[in-house]
């Protein structure tokens, strides 16, 4: 697993609009808050927007904004949604795994495992609300 740029600014997109209580915000708004160029962040919001993280409104006064409540925004599902499966490996994917020539035996799997389950519940249990609080919990 990797989180690209595409993750992370998609998630810098989403703690803007989180951070503007539920007002339209324009895309140049967004792009000179969170650094993303403006071409990529469109493509960037029309994924969110089918994704049903984000509506937007046309026109003059229009923009965008969440189209959940930011508690209802899970990390995981939106890094899932726009990177794919978070295993490190596809031999311990769950919803894409890849067989591996060194199945039988291999010693590596349950520490890839483990990465998995860690990672996973980490995101799983993150939401946009706890981002925008800066409510992240350690275990």
């Amino acid at each position: 697993m990797k989180i690209s740029s595409r993750g992370e600014y998609a998630l810098r997109a989403l703690i803007c609009l989180g951070s503007n209580k539920n007002q339209l915000t324009s895309i140049g708004e967004i792009s000179e808050k969170t650094l993303v160029p403006i071409n990529y962040l469109e493509q960037l919001l029309l994924q969110l927007k089918r994704n049903g993280y984000v509506q937007s409104k046309r026109g003059v006064n229009g923009g965008y904004k969440l189209s959940r409540s930011p508690r209802d925004i899970i990390i995981g599902e939106v890094i899932r949604n726009l990177e794919g499966p978070l295993a490190p490996m596809g031999c311990v994917s769950i919803t894409s795994y890849e067989s591996c020539p060194l199945e039988e035996g291999c010693l590596l799997k349950p520490l890839w495992a483990l990465v998995r389950d860690t990672v996973a519940d980490l995101l799983d249990h993150t939401t946009l609300k706890d981002l925008l609080d800066g409510n992240i919990i350690k275990k």
